[in-house]
């Protein structure tokens, strides 16, 4: 993703940076799940802590493919599930995921795909919702974002209070065998992801505040980072 040029405005910047993400998806898109696997470790550990069921709403930003939406769409009890992404293109490979899965089940509510940036959430005005949500989740997308902070505080603001953020993220690799660490981080490159200090970083001081209670848990040592961040 890349960075809007400096004074102009936030309309041009929206725009910008949604063309840079079609860019770089609109050929990956097709085969983004059967490569990912491989790397995006802790994915469904963390989609675990979600709790769905009659009356929640749950929202991923960076939904990419659908791939998290559609399986907490598979729950008896899914509630309800939306999805924001930057990429119209990915969004087109998202709908299309979601109807060849058949997913949610009839009489259920369908999931609710809408495009934007992460820092422009917006419970009523994206996805016609009158509450904020109980849960939001980043599934290896906030590193992505060159307006993350924006992207935290928009999540903040759309959670119910005591309603949970949900990240999973790139972490240092410290515990990994030294020469394995350089190899993985310069093999990561290739696919435009890395461990981004200033976001972990942010939430330890996020914590801090008081703002909320946030807890990390460690991913094939270090591999990668699980934030949980529960609004007080």
């Amino acid at each position: 993703m890349t960075t809007a040029p400096a004074g102009s405005s936030p309309a041009r910047q929206s725009g910008d940076q949604a063309a840079a993400m079609d860019r770089m998806y609109r050929l990956t898109r097709h085969i983004y799940d059967l490569t990912r696997a491989y790397y995006l470790l802790g994915r469904d550990r963390m989609l675990a802590k979600v709790a769905t069921g009659p009356g929640t709403a749950t929202l991923e930003v960076g939904c990419g493919t659908a791939r998290n939406l559609i399986k907490l769409a598979r729950r008896p009890q899914p509630g309800l599930l939306c999805g924001l992404d930057a990429s119209q293109e990915m969004l087109d490979t998202a709908a299309a995921s979601i109807a060849r899965a058949g997913v949610p089940a009839a009489g259920l509510e369908p999931i609710r795909l809408r495009q934007g940036l992460a820092e422009e959430v917006d419970a009523r005005a994206m996805f016609d919702r009158d509450e904020p949500f109980d849960t939001i989740f980043f599934s290896y997308c906030l590193s992505m974002v060159p307006t993350w902070p924006g992207a935290i505080e928009a999540a903040l603001a759309n959670l119910k209070p005591n309603g949970l953020l949900l990240i999973v993220d790139f972490w240092d690799q410290k515990e990994l065998p030294g020469l394995f660490a350089a190899g993985l981080k310069q093999w990561l490159k290739l696919f435009h992801v890395h461990y981004r200090p200033e976001v972990h970083d942010a939430l330890v001081e996020l914590g801090r505040s008081g703002r909320a209670d946030v807890h990390f848990e460690s991913v094939a040592r270090r591999y990668a980072y699980i934030a949980t961040v529960r609004k007080r």
